[in-house]
């Protein structure tokens, strides 16, 4: 069997019911357009190390589509973890007799850089928000102070506010999927199960939700005019003019949950709280990304240590 021929059966017949429609259809742009130009012809018997690993080499060097130079180490990665995933089920099936996808020596991963907002930055960006007419503006303060994720946020319905306990339930996210060419919104539950979880609100913030509450005829915390969910472009576009009215240089929307972390990391929250309300699926993953202090937090707590020198 052609290894075109057997990855369209295991994407459509293994994969697709069993992950989201977004992963869905990045498992298939990648196999389509790395993966099958390259390797589809061949037998899957003749996927062998040395043909693997040339393949990834090949990616590292020149896989970026658009330019021809080097393709993201995180991107190869994920190809490779989809070769790895089809050659597995095919052994196990008796498809094939081995598989060498486990012996491809990989990149290692890239981490991101976690850019977070300068105290002033914030306080600039929450005042415009507040003051300004346009109550959707108000979701970019709730991210500042609740850590949610872009689609958390978006998904967010009055209904999952219990404003007498103040708490809030986040337990699904909206993003975007292209479907015959055209992009809809879908919410659906979160991308992992540690994503669902209760966030505890300040008195603060409650009263700011109230007020904003009093205004709404809409559903979603957050809503079109139509009382439909906000698309997550459009809400990325109305954070960047925010940003450029304010002359604050651009950080992408999920900085505003590295700096909601940030801060709690400066007040004294402890990780394991702190990893439940951002929900991560363990501490380490908070102490990896956010046991940090911006530059202007650490020369704070430096002079005050040197004041001990006198």
């Amino acid at each position: 069997m052609k290894t075109k021929e057997w990855f369209d059966i295991w994407l459509n017949k293994y994969v697709k019911h069993t992950v989201k429609l977004r992963t869905f259809d990045r498992y298939k742009y990648n196999i389509e357009k790395h993966i099958n130009p390259q390797l589809g012809e061949l037998e899957l018997s003749e996927l062998s190390a040395s043909v693997l690993q040339d393949f990834i080499l090949y990616k590292l060097e020149k896989g970026n589509l658009k330019t021809g130079k080097p393709l993201a180490n995180n991107s190869v990665i994920a190809i490779a973890n989809i070769i790895k995933g089809a050659l597995t089920m095919a052994v196990s099936l008796e498809i094939i007799e081995k598989e060498y996808s486990h012996k491809i020596k990989l990149p290692t991963p890239t981490e991101k850089p976690v850019n977070a907002f300068e105290k002033q930055e914030q306080q600039k960006i929450e005042q415009y928000c507040l003051n300004s007419k346009k109550s959707n503006h108000f979701g970019i303060v709730l991210c500042l102070y609740t850590g949610l994720r872009i689609g958390e946020l978006l998904a967010l319905t009055w209904a999952d506010i219990d404003f007498a306990n103040g708490l809030m339930k986040v337990e699904k996210e909206a993003y975007r999927y292209k479907q015959n060419g055209t992009w809809h919104t879908i919410i659906d539950k979160p991308k992992t199960k540690s994503s669902i979880r209760v966030i505890p609100l300040s008195k603060t913030l409650l009263v700011k939700l109230k007020e904003l509450k009093k205004n709404s005829n809409y559903e979603h915390i957050i809503s079109t005019n139509k009382n439909t969910v906000v698309d997550t472009r459009s809400y990325q576009k109305t954070y960047k003019r925010i940003l450029k009215k304010l002359n604050i240089p651009y950080k992408n929307f999920h900085s505003l949950r590295h700096t909601f972390a940030t801060r709690a990391v400066e007040v004294g929250i402890d990780v394991k709280s702190l990893a439940e309300i951002m929900g991560h699926k363990n501490p380490t993953i908070t102490l990896q990304r956010y046991t940090h202090s911006l530059l202007s937090y650490k020369t704070d707590m430096m002079n005050k240590l040197g004041k001990m020198l006198n």
